[in-house]
Order: C-alpha cells, then structure tokens, then sequence
C-alpha cells in the first residue's frame, strides 16, 4: 500500500471524527451521522489496504 493511500484513509477517518464531534456538540444529528460514516469508511478502507499488505508479505512480492 502506498502512503499516498494510506495518507488518505486517515484524512477521511479523521474528517469523519471530526463532523461527528461537531455535529454532537451543536445537537447536529445529521452531521454527527455523516461523521460516524466519514470515519467507518476510511477505517474501512484502511483495514483492507492492511490485508493486502499481508497477502503481498505471505506471497512474497
């Protein structure tokens, strides 16, 4: 996985906590659900970029 990937999965999961500490601090509950998502979806991409790099370590390429 190239930084550039994982650079931007951390962006996004951080722009998602940081909708999502906002949108609770002003009672915003469609910001604050945007957030969560924001944040699942980067953590998700990020832990699939993680088992590629494990398959490429197993594999040896």
């Amino acid at each position: 996985m190239g930084y550039d990937d994982k650079a931007r999965n951390k962006a996004e999961e951080m722009k998602g906590t940081t909708k999502e500490w906002v949108g609770d601090k002003t009672d915003n509950e469609s910001l604050q659900a945007e957030g969560a998502s924001e944040k699942a979806s980067g953590r998700m991409k990020q832990a699939g970029e993680h088992l590629k790099d494990a398959a490429k370590d197993v594999l040896g390429r």
